[in-house]
């Protein structure tokens, strides 16, 4: 089991996902030949990896800040932490999410999809096709090769109702940890018809007139997690769904939408190995995959 430490939230905090980080256990960054990083800043989360030839020992995970470079910094803080590394030991890092060219300490900034598709082939292997990141103010589709090179890809509009900044709204609307929205919306005994609105000031307005109308918690969120689910299922299907399948971000671990998005497309993603014994965490694929590339512009220089 790997060594991991979390952060503390307010009581009343329910949209805040937990912050934490961890170390694998088994390795030891001085038995490394290369050390690179990935840092990957979010919208709404910052993730960073530090791999020893690449392989993930640490990660960590924190709530993005108004400031992106300030974001970077404190995330790689906090992935280092208890590791004894100090961050001038690492090769090559490299910048990614929504933030990525303002990472100070990074070698060279590359996009989102392109990390996620390599973190992706990292964590499930070679026979992953179709991903879905869910991001926490868009959503992505995605088609990679058998080493991660993406093929083609599509992006929702600029929307936050069919992501992770949504489910945010809607678990602080209800005082529902986030953690737990997905499980309590599957406790319905008949699924009900989704929320209408696309956008998630209305579906909020929309789920609160659900609730004076007699709805329970249960099966307002279990609406609007359909209509999540919906919009997600009708990306993925304009790229094509060629298995293997998988999902990231945040809302990998959210088995409300997970089961509705199986559901929908009739096809079973690939399972999540216990993250917390191999580091291969989905909501930081897109960091494992900027640390890949970092391990492999770094070992080019070396040849140059």
């Amino acid at each position: 089991m790997c060594k991991i430490e979390t952060r503390k939230r307010e009581a009343d905090a329910y949209w805040r996902w937990p912050e934490y980080h961890g170390i694998v256990p088994g390795r030891d960054w001085k038995d490394a030949d290369i050390l690179t990083g990935g840092i990957d800043v979010g919208s709404v989360s910052s993730k960073a990896v530090i791999m020893t030839d690449g392989e993930v020992y640490s990660w960590g995970i924190l709530r993005t800040g108004s400031n992106s470079a300030d974001s970077a910094k404190k995330v790689l803080d906090w992935t280092l932490e208890g590791t004894g590394l100090k961050p001038e030991k690492i090769a090559s890092i490299v910048g990614t999410g929504y933030g990525r060219v303002n990472v100070p300490m990074a070698n060279k900034a590359i996009t989102e999809i392109a990390c996620h598709a390599k973190g992706a082939n990292h964590i499930w292997g070679p026979t992953v096709r179709t991903i879905l990141d869910v991001g926490g103010q868009d959503v992505k589709a995605i088609s990679c090769d058998e080493t991660g090179r993406v093929t083609s890809f599509l992006m929702n509009d600029k929307c936050a109702a069919g992501t992770g900044r949504g489910m945010e709204v809607f678990a602080d609307l209800l005082k529902i940890p986030i953690e737990e929205v997905g499980e309590v919306s599957l406790t319905v005994d008949e699924e009900p018809e989704p929320v209408s609105s696309t956008c998630v000031v209305f579906a909020k307005s929309e789920a609160v007139g659900l609730l004076y109308a007699g709805w329970s918690k249960e099966k307002v969120l279990a609406a609007y997690m359909r209509a999540m689910a919906i919009r997600m299922c009708e990306l993925v299907k304009r790229i094509g769904v060629k298995k293997d399948f998988v999902i990231t971000g945040g809302q990998s671990k959210n088995v409300g939408i997970v089961t509705r998005i199986e559901s929908i497309l009739g096809v079973k993603r690939l399972p999540v190995a216990d993250w917390k014994e191999t580091g291969l965490d989905p909501m930081a694929a897109g960091a494992i995959g900027a640390a890949l590339f970092a391990e492999a512009l770094y070992s080019k220089s070396l040849k140059q």
